[in-house]
């Protein structure tokens, strides 16, 4: 083989073609992803449902050690007769959605899958396992360290009265908590795609740091239970640090970055 085909067998390798589907190819996958989806949280909700007194024990946990630790009665209180009902449906329903998020996040990849080249396409594990394990790792984090901080300050702080803490209210706090912090940490998997897209670089992000710091504690301020520095501190740190960690992800996927590393490992 000539020096010119292989140069021209080259070419076309590196310009592969975008593979294409039909609107209504489109649809049917979208529709099969779904059906999909749907199947597997519903799985997920009946395995739930049969622990769901288990789940909302440990749900309770942090604001039954924090009026513990007040002298106040360990006891949530509901308005409503169908509430402690329609709270299990609820958490039982969340609950399977997140025992079954790998197998949804899988059915998405999927679903994108077809309007990817064949070299992006070896990102679907590294998403999936980065989006779970960050999203775990924030909740944790709320769960452990944030919300039992947030709570301890409020109970304290009202402890000259007596609380009745709904479940519900109780609920949508716990869930609010746990939920943002999980969100929060999904900040380099953002970075990542905008970075991969070549929408923002790690020398803007380096470059704007001064009032990244700004913005995320604004963020934090918002976000928090509580009005004391401390706890928006607590909120703050992770975020901070996930910044950073995003400005090392933005220089590594970033479009310049890689072709200057294909570049050098050519010469």
């Amino acid at each position: 083989m000539s020096e010119l085909e292989a140069a021209g067998n080259g070419g076309e390798k590196e310009k592969e073609p975008m593979p294409t589907m039909g609107f209504l190819d489109h649809l049917e996958e979208l529709r099969r992803r779904i059906v999909y989806s749907i199947a597997a949280v519903a799985v997920g909700f009946f395995a739930c449902w049969w622990k769901v007194e288990r789940i909302y024990d440990f749900m309770q946990r942090p604001i039954m050690d924090a009026l513990k630790a007040n002298g106040l009665a360990e006891k949530l209180v509901y308005l409503n007769p169908t509430e402690p009902f329609n709270l299990y449906l609820k958490i039982a329903a969340l609950a399977g959605l997140f025992l079954t998020s790998p197998f949804v996040l899988y059915q998405v990849w999927m679903f994108i899958s077809p309007g990817l080249y064949r070299n992006e396409k070896r990102y679907v594990v590294p998403f999936m396992v980065s989006t779970i394990t960050l999203f775990t790792c924030g909740g944790y984090f709320g769960y452990r360290i944030v919300y039992p901080a947030a709570l301890n300050f409020l109970i304290a702080f009202g402890k000259q009265f007596q609380p009745m803490i709904t479940i519900g209210e109780y609920t949508s706090l716990f869930l609010s908590i746990i939920l943002g912090m999980g969100l929060i940490f999904e900040m380099p998997i953002l970075v990542f795609f905008l970075s991969l897209m070549g929408i923002i670089s790690a020398g803007f992000m380096w470059k704007n740091f001064r009032y990244s710091i700004l913005v995320i504690f604004i963020i934090a301020a918002i976000v928090t239970p509580t009005t004391d520095i401390l706890n928006m501190c607590i909120f703050a740190a992770p975020m901070i640090a996930l910044y950073g960690l995003s400005i090392g992800v933005a220089w590594l996927v970033h479009p310049k970055q890689r072709k200057a590393r294909k570049e050098k490992q050519a010469q």
